[in-house]
């Protein structure tokens, strides 16, 4: 967190206001004097050392949900901050998690850029943050082709374009319009750049 919000307090007391309520994970990678330090400020330690089929992300995500008020869990909306720019494999396992859990808003943020599903269950209306987005963006189909996909509000705009690996991929469209529609048969991976 500090580095997230740099030079706006001392380092402890980003931290100390931004205390997590849960750190859940198998803690392979979490130095003990930062478990010590989260835990002596009362955050609940959930260690799941025996589960190594599923990445922290998607335990998270999980334990999210399974705790959550929200009764209909496609009106949850789960901001993971410093899911990109790291590790491949881990950005992708966290982009598989997306598709784990197409019912929940789940957007990946890094300090460039951010990233969510679009289930093809629906057309999608996405409303575009001038102030904070800038105007490249990607649709990129993942898991699966698209044989079927439709978009308005983009420079490139795509109609009933098939798009694979291997094949097409929209790598670098331009936001013309403050709203986006994307109509897709199968799912797709919106990523739009921040601005700095």
């Amino acid at each position: 967190m500090p580095e997230l919000l740099p030079g706006q307090e001392a380092a402890g007391e980003v931290r100390a206001r931004y205390k997590p309520d849960v750190i859940k994970g198998d803690m392979d990678s979490v130095r003990p004097e930062v478990k010590e330090y989260y835990s002596n400020l009362g955050t609940k330690i959930v260690d799941e050392p025996h589960d190594q089929d599923t990445t922290d992300l998607h335990k998270c995500i999980s334990f999210i949900a399974k705790n959550s008020t929200v009764a209909d869990k496609s009106n949850l909306c789960i901001l993971v901050l410093g899911a990109l720019g790291g590790r491949f494999d881990h950005e992708m396992g966290n982009i598989n998690v997306l598709h784990i859990f197409p019912n929940i808003n789940i957007i990946l943020l890094s300090h460039d850029c951010l990233i969510f599903l679009l289930p093809r269950t629906h057309t999608h209306e996405i409303h575009v943050e001038r102030s904070m987005e800038r105007p490249h963006c990607r649709l990129i189909p993942i898991g699966m082709p698209s044989t079927s996909t439709t978009t308005t509000g983009l420079r490139w705009n795509l109609n009933n374009t098939s798009m694979s690996y291997g094949g097409l991929i929209s790598t670098s469209n331009i936001v013309e319009e403050d709203k986006v529609t994307v109509t897709s048969e199968s799912d797709l991976i919106w990523k739009i750049s921040l601005q700095n």
